[in-house]
C-alpha cells in the first residue's frame, strides 16, 4: 500500500466564501476532508465589555452590531431581557409592532442566506434576486426609522415612535407579492439540478449530533427537532399568532435550505396577522428619567434569525449593567462545522459553511 500523509490547507480569511473574517483550517487527505477547525476572532470588538460601561439605554445600539443583518431581532432580544429584569409592561401596540419588525427582519435575513448560498455555489442570479427582494424590506425599515442596517428602533419599554403614514399599505403590498417571488426561487434554485446535487444528502447532521453541539434555530429544525423559542417560551404576542414550526427530515444541506425557504412564508403570515390585529394605544411605556433596574440577574432568550439569542444580565442597581453576556447562535452553531465536513470534499465545506448561515459579527462579538 502506498502510504499517504494528510496536509493542512487554510481556507480564508481572504476566501470570498468565508466573508473575509473567518479562517478555516482544513486537514486533507487528497481532496477528502479529515478535520475542520474554524479560526475566529478577526471581527472581535469587545461588545460585552463595552456594554458594561454604558447605561442600559446606551447599550441598545451595540446590539445592532452583533448580527448586523438582523438588527431588529437583536434590539428585541436585549430590550426584552431588560424588561423582564425590571418588570416593565410593554404596551400591546408596541408588542405588535416589535413582532412585525422582527419577522420582517427574519425574512430579510433568510433572503441574505439564500443569496449568499446561491453565489457560494456559483449561482450568481439567485444572489441578485434575493437582494432585490431584501431591498423592499429595507425600504420599510427606512420608512419607519430612517436606517437600513442598524436601526435602534426597538427601545426598552416599546418602540421609539409609532408607524408612519403609508407603512401599513407598503408592508401589505410586500407581503402580497412575496409568494410569487418565492415561486421564482423555486424555479430558479429548487429545481436546479446542480443546486440540488450540491446540497442533497451532503453534510448530514442527525438529531443526536445537533443536540450534542447545542445548535438551535433552522439548523436544529432541519434535523427534525421542532425547537422554536417563539413556541417553547411563548414570549411577547407569539402565543396569540398562528404559524407552523418548519422542520426537515434528513438534516442535510438541502433541509437547512428548505427550512429557511418555508420560514420566509411563515414569517409573512405572522406579519399579516400583526397588521390585521394591530391595536390602538401608546407605543412606549413610561420609564424614569434615570433608568435603574433593581439588583438581580436574568437570562432571557428569543428566537433570533439564526437560533437562540440569549442575554444574561447582572444588575447592581445602578444605571449601568454590572455584567452582560450574550449567547450568540452563530457562535454556537459553528461547533457543528467539523461534523458537517469530515469525510466530504473541499467543495462541500463551502456549502456546509453557507447552510450553517453564520454571521461573523455575531460569532466574534
Amino acid at each position: 500500500m502506498l502510504k499517504t500523509e494528510t496536509y493542512t490547507l487554510n481556507m480564508g480569511p481572504q476566501h470570498p466564501s468565508t466573508h473575509g473574517v473567518l479562517r478555516v483550517e482544513l486537514e486533507l487527505d487528497g481532496e477528502s476532508i479529515v478535520k475542520v477547525k474554524p479560526i475566529i476572532g478577526y471581527l472581535h470588538r469587545g461588545i460585552e465589555k463595552l456594554m458594561e460601561s454604558r447605561t442600559y439605554i446606551q447599550c441598545v445600539p451595540y446590539t445592532d452590531r452583533l448580527d448586523y443583518v438582523s438588527s431588529m431581532n437583536n434590539n428585541f432580544g436585549f430590550c426584552h431581557a431588560v424588561e423582564e429584569l425590571a418588570q416593565i409592561e410593554v404596551p400591546r401596540r408596541a408588542e405588535y409592532i416589535r413582532v412585525m419588525m422582527a419577522e420582517l427582519n427574519r425574512i430579510a435575513s433568510h433572503l441574505v442566506f439564500m443569496g449568499t448560498l446561491s453565489i457560494d455555489l456559483g449561482a450568481s442570479t439567485g444572489h441578485l434576486y434575493a437582494f432585490r427582494d431584501r431591498e423592499d424590506v429595507l425600504d420599510l425599515f427606512d420608512l419607519v426609522c430612517g436606517a437600513r442596517m442598524t436601526f435602534h428602533y426597538i427601545r426598552i419599554g416599546g418602540v421609539i415612535r409609532d408607524l408612519p403614514a403609508g407603512f401599513i399599505e407598503k408592508a401589505k403590498a410586500f407581503i402580497d407579492k412575496l409568494p410569487e417571488r418565492m415561486a421564482e426561487y423555486d424555479e430558479l434554485l429548487t429545481g436546479n439540478e446542480i443546486f440540488v446535487r450540491r446540497l442533497k444528502g451532503r453534510s448530514v447532521m442527525t438529531k443526536e449530533m445537533v443536540l450534542s453541539h447545542n445548535m438551535t434555530g433552522p439548523n436544529v429544525r432541519a434535523s427534525g427537532i421542532p425547537f422554536d423559542i417563539r413556541r417553547v417560551d411563548g414570549y411577547s404576542i407569539y402565543p396569540e399568532l398562528e404559524f407552523k414550526v418548519i422542520t426537515g427530515r434528513e438534516g442535510d444541506n438541502w433541509d437547512r435550505y428548505r427550512v429557511r425557504f418555508e420560514e420566509i412564508l411563515e414569517s409573512a403570515k405572522i406579519v399579516r396577522q400583526c397588521i390585521e390585529g394591530l391595536p390602538e394605544g401608546p407605543v412606549m411605556a413610561k420609564l424614569p428619567a434615570v433608568f435603574k433596574p433593581p439588583k438581580g440577574e436574568i437570562y432571557s432568550r428569543t428566537e433570533g434569525t439564526r437560533g437562540e439569542l440569549g442575554f444574561y444580565i447582572v444588575s447592581d442597581g445602578t444605571p449601568k449593567p454590572y455584567r452582560v453576556h450574550i449567547r450568540r447562535p452563530s457562535f454556537v452553531n459553528m461547533q457543528g462545522l467539523n461534523d458537517m465536513c469530515a469525510g466530504y470534499y473541499i467543495g462541500d465545506s463551502v456549502a456546509a459553511f453557507s447552510t450553517i448561515d453564520p454571521l461573523m459579527g455575531e460569532v466574534d462579538c
